[in-house]
């Protein structure tokens, strides 16, 4: 099990009375009644920011800097989800208040790739400038804006006489319907990429389809996404891949299938190199590393 040096809380037992305050109060669901005590049942879910403390009528709730499990924000949302909305939006409210927007993220970000109806508006407003955005998953929130005309990664219509020449080398696309061990896929070079991408980055198939296979899934909206990971991981393992190039939009919810990506190659029993893009809503690339 892995530590980590991070601020948690500390419970005096001694002075706790057992009035079940900080219980009510941790909407992480960290803290339990046991024989009469407060006690912390996971570190998994304490993120440390001591919501508990104010609801400690006699002092024994402290935060000290001490070696704990890391801090699971994808854990926490997931114990918290039967709760209900209201309780999801106060962990939430909490994390903003304190600046941990990177936890801010990955708690919406679950919350939209697996479809939890919760309207995250009032916590996470944080769109791109010039974009307006109404309430709700970031990732389905309606937006307006007026495409540049040209940029680095933006292609203006050219009058011609030739027309547009296909990059894809392989049917079906859709990961769902693709064989994992078809023989194209054998020491190839594949790309992955999310439903959206292809509608947004006007460039799709010079840019990232030419010589490579390609699969496209939604994190968000497809069913039985843990196949998903066994696809990938037949992929690796069997069809001995190349390269995989995850190429998914800004919005959290596309994260999710960076996820599952990662989660098939940790499973894995051979390493390919991963390649992450992050395609933002108008159309431009904002990120694009190796993993």
């Amino acid at each position: 099990m892995n530590f980590m040096m991070r601020t948690i809380i500390k419970i005096d037992e001694e002075l706790c009375n057992g009035c079940e305050g900080c219980v009510s109060g941790c909407h992480e669901g960290a803290l339990q009644m046991i024989d009469g005590k407060a006690r912390m049942v996971s570190e998994l879910y304490c993120d440390g920011l001591g919501a508990c403390i104010g609801e400690c009528p006699v002092g024994a709730i402290s935060l000290e800097e001490r070696e704990a499990e890391p801090y699971d924000e994808v854990a926490t949302i997931e114990r918290m989800i039967p709760k209900g909305e209201k309780t999801i939006l106060a962990h939430l409210k909490h994390l903003k208040e304190h600046g941990e927007f990177e936890y801010l993220k990955q708690g919406v970000g679950y919350l939209c790739a697996n479809g939890i109806p919760v309207d995250v508006s009032s916590v996470h407003n944080m769109p791109a400038p010039g974009v307006k955005m109404g309430g709700g998953c970031p990732g389905s929130k309606e937006m307006t804006f007026t495409p540049a005309a040209t940029s680095a990664f933006r292609v203006a219509p050219v009058a011609t006489s030739q027309p547009a020449v296909s990059q894809l080398r392989q049917w079906p696309v859709q990961l769902h319907l693709l064989n994992p061990e078809a023989e194209y896929l054998q020491h190839a070079d594949v790309v992955l990429a999310a439903d959206c991408v292809a509608f947004s980055f006007a460039d799709f198939h010079n840019r990232f389809l030419s010589g490579k296979i390609l699969a496209i899934a939604c994190p968000k909206l497809d069913s039985n996404k843990e196949s998903y990971v066994e696809k990938l991981k037949t992929m690796i393992q069997r069809s001995a891949i190349n390269t995989l190039t995850v190429v998914i939009m800004e919005v959290p919810c596309c994260g999710g299938l960076l996820n599952l990506a990662l989660k098939a190659v940790d499973e894995s029993n051979r390493k390919v190199p991963v390649k992450v893009v992050i395609i933002g809503v108008k159309g431009d690339i904002l990120r694009e590393d190796w993993m």
